[in-house]
């Protein structure tokens, strides 16, 4: 199969999240696989390319006209990537935005790649299917409805429409309808009208062929009030189109074993290793040596309510009367970068924060720390959790979406599980689950078998491809007559 990703972001050429990581590692899989992918991307500041496949496209954006080319990176892995080259759009010092305010022309801007998408299909490379990502490519399967329904070139190409986050839907006024080049017709509630304003993901959740989330919790959970973000009547009514696929992991990036940004590699017949990287970690933030004997918690994240952190704060000061350490990376809201800081001012001897994102740090938290806590409100997948479980470093989570997914919660009388959970969305949950965790941790024997558990769990890329693969015929049969479409 010829597969198209139209995506806002792709390692190793761009990223601010989990986005990233899927569109450059799925992409890989279903080549290994067998199929032939390429990756569309924005080309935004310090991409590198090496050929201009189109010099100019013309793309009508409202009134206006804009002239983005097409270019050509290196392939990674087999996969090629190729980028919509506009500079003044997507040459920024950031992919969204600056300062905590997204850029004012957003809409434009996202509305240009994703015509320029359809453009590169038909100029570039025809694939037997597209898969989109997210509310910033969710006008491809809109435009493909609308403006290019009577196009016989375009009429049988399906599109599958990923859903990463729901809770970034891309919100605009009324009036970028008409900056964006689009009827009022489709200013209804049946199409993208959403209270008043103009939703970019409604459009992809109504207009694609085929839905997926990235989890089977986080499927149903969003067909729910309190998931759904308004749109959870959409999703019910889209619901016999739409699939949970997990994510996988990388394990060549993320594996004790091989890992070379960590003091020492081990693996679960042997975590001697492991008790080096906690030393080694507890150097790195100048922690004492009498940590080594107490529970590390490891924490990297963004620090914003979706990541639990308001919970978190509520019982900060009574998780740190426990006989625990804990080091976290990461950033986000100022109220919670300045409670870590002020906890790590206050407990200098038992907490370690660094305000950033740093991937070498982020991989020794994974290999040095005991348990790893991600007490997220929502968490449509989580990897983070996924990474610590073949680490031997034990989540502690809230069981939700992808969290609820992948962790089995330690059973004290068969000995099985992975890690702990809780169910209440309350800072007391939370605290009473870090205290049972602290219990199981000061038994050696039970603790060393959660860990060897979690290390033989294997979350690779390989059936959450084939699951894909599924939903990518689901998308051409239902676009073409089932007797026309053979797999290959």
């Amino acid at each position: 199969m010829k597969i198209l990703f139209v995506a806002s972001e792709g390692v190793p050429y761009s990223k601010t999240g989990g986005l990233a990581d899927v569109s450059g590692a799925l992409s890989v899989a279903l080549v290994e696989a067998g199929h032939e992918v390429v990756v569309l991307l924005p080309k935004y500041r310090g991409t590198k390319t090496h050929t201009v496949t189109i010099p100019s496209l013309t793309i009508p954006v409202g009134d206006e006209l804009r002239f983005p080319a097409i270019a050509e990176g290196a392939s990674i892995s087999g996969v090629r990537f190729f980028f919509v080259d506009d500079p003044s759009y997507f040459d920024r010092a950031q992919l969204y935005g600056e300062k905590g305010s997204d850029y004012h022309d957003n809409a434009e801007r996202f509305t240009e790649f994703s015509r320029a998408a359809i453009e590169f299909t038909k100029h570039v490379w025809m694939p037997d299917v597209i898969h989109c990502h997210d509310w910033q490519t969710a006008m491809v399967p809109v435009l493909l409805r609308t403006l290019y329904a009577g196009d016989p070139a375009l009429k049988g190409l399906p599109v599958v429409f990923t859903i990463h986050n729901l809770g970034y839907q891309g919100l605009f006024l009324h009036s970028t309808l008409q900056r964006i080049g689009l009827p009022e017709t489709l200013f209804t509630v049946d199409a993208l009208e959403f209270f008043g304003k103009l939703n970019f993901l409604k459009g992809g959740l109504i207009y694609a062929d085929e839905l997926t989330t990235v989890s089977k919790k986080y499927a149903a959970e969003i067909q729910t009030k309190e998931y759904g973000h308004g749109l959870e009547g959409v999703i019910r009514m889209r619901a016999g189109r739409l699939t949970g696929i997990l994510n996988g992991v990388d394990y060549s990036a993320w594996s004790p074993e091989a890992d070379k940004l960590i003091a020492a590699n081990y693996s679960a017949h042997n975590l001697d290793g492991k008790r080096i990287c906690k030393k080694d970690l507890l150097d790195t933030f100048k922690l004492p040596a009498e940590n080594m004997t107490r529970p590390l918690i490891g924490i990297v994240s963004r620090f914003v309510d979706q990541k639990g952190f308001d919970i978190f704060a509520e019982v900060a000061a009574e998780l740190m009367q426990e006989n625990l350490a804990i080091i976290a990376l990461g950033t986000g809201d100022p109220q919670y970068e300045k409670l870590f800081l002020a906890l790590a001012q206050k407990f200098p001897a038992k907490v370690g924060v660094k305000i950033a994102y740093d991937n070498t740090i982020a991989h020794k938290i994974e290999a040095g720390a005991d348990m790893f806590l991600m007490p997220s409100q929502y968490e449509p997948c989580g990897l983070n959790q996924i990474y610590s479980l073949r680490y031997g470093t034990v989540p502690v989570v809230r069981a939700t979406g992808g969290l609820d997914d992948t962790i089995v919660q330690y059973n004290p009388k068969t000995g099985g599980g992975t890690g702990f959970k809780f169910d209440a969305y309350t800072g007391r949950a939370l605290l009473e689950c870090v205290r049972n965790a602290i219990r199981v941790f000061r038994d050696a024997a039970a603790w060393h078998a959660i860990q060897t558990i979690g290390m033989a769990k294997e979350f690779s890329w390989k059936p959450s491809a084939a699951a894909y693969v599924t939903v990518f015929e689901h998308a051409r049969r239902a676009r073409i007559p089932a007797a026309s479409v053979t797999s290959n």
